[in-house]
C-alpha cells in the first residue's frame, strides 16, 4: 500500500463528526497534503481513473479499432482520417463528436 493509500485508509477509521487533520495525517504518512485533501474529500481521483476518463476509446473498444486497421491493410486499403473517426463513432455509440485531428494523435 502506497503511502496515500495509507493515509487515506487512517482518515476513513475516522469517528464521525471527526474533523480530519490533512496536515498532521500527510506529514505521518510521507505524501502531499493537497493531494490527500482533494481525494479524501472526492474533489479529485487517482491520474488512472482521470485518464480513463479522458480516453475517447476504452481498451476493448480500441483492440476493436486496431483490428479494424489491420483488416483494411491487409487488403491493401489503409483507411484515412476520416473512417478512423467514422468508426470509432461507431464503436462508442455516443454522440459526442471527434476532434479533427483525433487519428493522428
Amino acid at each position: 500500500m502506497n503511502p496515500l493509500e495509507a493515509a487515506l485508509a487512517s482518515l476513513e477509521s475516522l469517528k464521525p463528526g471527526e474533523t480530519p487533520n490533512y496536515t498532521r495525517t500527510a506529514k505521518e504518512f510521507g505524501c502531499n497534503r493537497s493531494t490527500l485533501s482533494k481525494r479524501h474529500r472526492g474533489v479529485q481521483g487517482p491520474r488512472t481513473v482521470q485518464y480513463e476518463n479522458q480516453r475517447v476509446l476504452d481498451e476493448q473498444q480500441s483492440r476493436t479499432l486496431i483490428d479494424y486497421i489491420n483488416k483494411l491493410t491487409e487488403r491493401g486499403l489503409p483507411p484515412s482520417n476520416e473512417m478512423l473517426r467514422n468508426f470509432a463513432k461507431e464503436i462508442r455509440g455516443r454522440d459526442q463528436r471527434l476532434g479533427r485531428e483525433w487519428p493522428k494523435r
